[in-house]
Order: structure tokens, then C-alpha cells, then sequence
């Protein structure tokens, strides 16, 4: 990897990976105005229906947490002009569905699980465009508590070469926890043969916007560092801003 601006470039201070399984199932649903999503009735409509389904999923022993976020804003990213070269689709997800299992075959084992089958199936039906993936923990800051009134964030990275998208990851994510106390972070990758429109996605989260918005905005060190980072590399962020329904 390239590294612009290295005396800046501090690695993100890591604990193990888990051992937990993770199947996300995001979708388009309802409309962007510019990094703001639009609230519709369709939308609150689907996140309602697709929490009662995911709360009955926490009754098999293999499944820990399932949870419903939606999106109130499209953090500032990189790479447009990547992916418009490489034919891909932007990440505009206004609902994600997370579950976190006790390992990455029960992950796997639960898309046959009727009650998932159906809140997949309700997402499928109104929402213009899904991804589902199964993936494992592979690098974690600490484990994220989906139960808090955080922000939390999806991060759809995508880069040519995805042991590189890594790398760059451990550089950036040092300089979220340096610069904005980033207290949590799983970085999801795909199993092999899961779709590979991301290479990995990171979620994490923070007590509130406040806590790391400004950063972004008024800290030149975001762009010239963080974004320049990603450019340099041929990397694709596309971070999406989430309340949990």
C-alpha cells in the first residue's frame, strides 16, 4: 500500500477477531435527497415489520442479536469515479438488517430458517435494489452493542485488491480513534463465494453524531489523510450514517 502523509499514519489499536458469524441483508428502499434519505411511509412501514421479524429470530440458540437500522445520513466518502469505472452500483441502503450468529456456518445456515426466508422476502418486495452477504469478523476494534442510542455506521468499502483495502483500513481506522475516540469497530468480510460488490464492510458506532461529524468536517487531517489514503490506494469508501429502528 501507499501511504500519503505518513507522519500521520498511526495503526488502529486492535483486539482478536471474534469467532461470531454475521448475515447482512440491506436495501434501497425508499428515496435520497442529496445525504439525506427520505422518509417515507413505505420505509417506516418496512422497518417496523422487518424488526417484529427479526426479534423472532433471537429465539434460535444460534443467533445473538438481530437488528434493524435505518439511515439518516451519508457520511462524506471517496471513490465515485472508482466505481463508476469498475461498473458498480452505489451504495444507497436506507435499511440494513444485521445478525450476528455464533459462528460464520450458522451465519450461512440461517438464510434457509423460514422466519429469515420471510423477512428477506418482506425486504425484497418493496425495496428497488438488495445485497445480502455472509461474512466474518476480520479485524475488530471492540465489539459493537446494538442496543445503545448510537450512530452507527456502515462503511461499503470496495478496492481492486481487497488484502490492500486491509491495510489501508488499519491506518484510517487508527486516525478514527485518535481523532474521535472511535470507542468500537467489526470489520465484516464475505465468506468466499458471497457477492464481492465490497470487499469488507466496517460497522461501528458512537454515542452521537456530534462525537465524530465535526471531525469530519473541520479537521483538515480527514481529507488529508483518511480520504487521501483511500484515493491513493484505488480504494472506494461509502460510509452510511444509521439509527437503529
Amino acid at each position: 500500500m501507499k501511504i500519503v502523509n505518513d507522519r500521520l499514519a498511526v495503526k488502529a489499536s486492535l483486539r482478536e477477531p471474534n469467532h461470531n458469524g454475521y448475515l447482512l441483508l440491506a436495501g434501497e428502499v425508499g428515496r435520497w435527497r442529496g445525504l439525506f434519505p427520505v422518509a417515507t411511509r413505505t420505509t417506516k412501514r418496512i422497518a417496523t415489520q422487518l424488526s417484529t421479524l427479526a426479534a423472532g429470530l433471537t429465539a434460535r440458540d444460534d443467533v445473538e442479536e438481530a437488528t434493524v437500522f435505518r439511515a439518516v445520513l451519508r457520511a462524506p466518502g471517496e471513490g465515485s469515479e472508482i466505481l463508476d469505472q469498475r461498473g458498480r452500483r452505489h451504495a444507497r441502503y436506507d435499511i440494513v438488517v444485521l445478525i450476528r450468529t455464533t459462528s460464520p456456518d450458522s451465519a450461512g445456515g440461517l438464510r434457509d430458517d423460514p422466519g429469515y426466508q420471510k423477512l428477506a422476502e418482506t425486504l425484497r418486495r418493496e425495496a428497488r435494489h438488495t445485497h445480502q452477504i455472509v461474512a466474518r469478523n476480520a479485524a475488530r476494534i471492540d465489539d459493537v452493542d446494538p442496543t445503545q442510542d448510537h450512530a452507527f455506521l456502515f462503511n461499503y468499502f470496495y478496492a481492486d485488491d481487497n488484502d490492500v483495502l486491509l491495510d489501508v483500513w488499519e491506518y484510517t481506522a487508527g486516525w478514527f480513534q485518535t481523532k474521535t475516540d472511535l470507542p468500537n469497530s467489526i470489520l465484516m468480510r464475505p465468506l468466499d463465494g458471497e457477492p464481492a460488490d465490497y470487499g469488507i464492510i466496517n460497522y461501528a458506532s458512537w454515542p452521537g453524531l456530534r462525537t465524530f461529524l465535526p471531525s469530519l468536517v473541520f479537521r483538515p487531517s480527514f481529507r488529508s489523510f483518511v480520504l487521501a489514503n483511500f484515493k491513493a490506494n484505488g480504494v472506494a469508501a461509502q460510509p452510511i450514517i444509521y439509527r437503529r429502528t
